[in-house]
């Protein structure tokens, strides 16, 4: 995560550090068997999704906070074709069925910022419910390939939008991603000149990156770094979102005190990451250009659980001060998404993003919406995630309960469908 307590890339080159780097996605493939022989097979075409009906349970649209008993969901090639009360709503024959009686039917989840390296973690997204997911970078590319392997075995990632490699100061062994960020690796103050941020920001897209991620503040999970020192100035912020723009893609942005964050939003940025010391001038800019806060709760808690006493008192003075920020933007109409900021190899469940959404004073159906309605519409996934309803993508979530009652039944899923398919 980008508050994790571990150090940034080496600079320094081993030929194991190259090889576990180029192996990190490749080295879980076994766990594909026979359901990707056939993505394999044809490896030009991607496969359709899933046949099947949910029927039994009781269904929860985020979008309007409907509520249908004993629902059947219809489910073909992967996306929604009918959703409704039992003799309502016809259900083919022949198709597979999945009994949810006793369960409650939601939209797959969506995670707005989560680092996933390996095909494994990918599996653990899908399986924790984040169905559709934003990464927010990885050292190298591991991102556009776990999107492509959820394009061609949707049960195995969610569907991603890519962010390519941060970036940022100090590439470490991020340089060894593509040839073309070689030559940085020479440049005395790093990745701070003009063109040199133009140049990460073109290697990413022709790579076929979806957004940009780039940061304004030092990290948090490190204990010898200040979140509160600035890395890049508004002037270099809004060279990274011009490049971006030229590409037709937006920048989310790393980013902790007040200055930071109003640099990043008045640059342009599409959403702001942590931004735990987000002031009340920023949150009006915000609401203004139509700017999006993920905060990343989950990862901000996980400080004050730390062993390292730094980081647990960093966490404990941050997660009060984030919780009000985030109540803030709310009230004043500013957009919410939920991100877990996972990485390291271990993925957080999305529901705890939520609940901690909810524990900042959001009400249930608003906290559940940053990861469905909300974050979609972020993603630009509107009309393909977040709602139950028909041409929506076939990704459910089943709880044993009553969501809005506790979110808490959401960090567990009893069964998630990706596209049609039951993970």
């Amino acid at each position: 995560m980008c508050v994790e307590p571990s150090e940034p890339p080496s600079a320094r080159l081993t030929r194991r550090g190259v090889l576990a780097a180029s192996a990190a996605l490749a080295g879980t493939a076994a766990a594909l068997g026979s359901a990707g022989s056939a993505a394999a097979s044809a490896p030009d075409r991607r496969p359709r999704g899933g046949d099947l009906v949910v029927e039994g349970g009781t269904l929860l649209d985020p979008a309007t906070g409907d509520v249908t008993e004993d629902a059947v969901v219809v489910i073909r090639d992967g996306v929604v074709r009918a959703a409704g009360a039992r003799g309502r709503t016809a259900a083919p024959a022949g198709v597979e069925r999945l009994h949810a009686h006793g369960q409650w039917v939601l939209p797959g989840l969506i995670d707005a910022h989560i680092h996933l390296n390996t095909a494994a973690e990918a599996r653990d997204a899908v399986r924790k419910g984040a169905t559709s997911a934003r990464s927010g970078s990885t050292n190298f590319y591991q991102d556009i390939a776990v999107r492509e392997l959820a394009r061609r075995v949707p049960g195995m990632a969610p569907r991603l939008r890519a962010a390519g490699v941060f970036v940022t100061p100090d590439l470490g062994d991020t340089v060894l991603a593509d040839p073309q960020l070689a030559a940085l690796a020479g440049l005395k103050d790093g990745v701070r000149s003009a063109e040199a941020l133009r140049h990460v920001v073109r290697v990413n897209l022709a790579r076929g990156a979806d957004v940009v991620k780039t940061r304004v503040n030092e990290r948090a999970g490190l204990p010898d770094q200040d979140p509160l020192a600035q890395v890049y100035s508004h002037a270099q912020l809004s060279e990274v979102v011009a490049a971006a723009r030229r590409g037709g893609k937006g920048v989310l942005c790393h980013s902790y005190s007040e200055r930071g964050c109003h640099d990043a939003v008045t640059a342009g940025i599409r959403s702001l990451e942590h931004g735990v010391f987000v002031g009340e001038r920023t949150l009006h800019e915000m609401r203004r250009r139509d700017t999006y806060f993920t905060p990343t709760l989950t990862a901000i808690a996980g400080l004050a659980e730390s062993s390292d006493p730094v980081l647990a008192e960093r966490g404990r003075a941050y997660l009060p001060v984030l919780r009000q920020a985030v109540l803030a933007a709310h009230e004043l109409g500013v957009p919410l998404a939920a991100g877990t900021d996972s990485s390291g190899g271990t993925v957080d469940p999305i529901g705890r993003e939520v609940e901690l959404m909810r524990s900042a004073g959001l009400t249930a159906l608003d906290a559940l919406r940053t990861a469905t309605t909300q974050a979609a519409r972020l993603l630009g996934l509107d009309g393909v995630a977040g709602r139950p309803t028909p041409g929506h993508a076939g990704d459910l979530v089943l709880v044993p309960g009553d969501p809005l009652a506790d979110l808490s039944l959401l960090k567990k899923p009893s069964r998630v469908v990706r596209s049609g398919i039951p993970v």
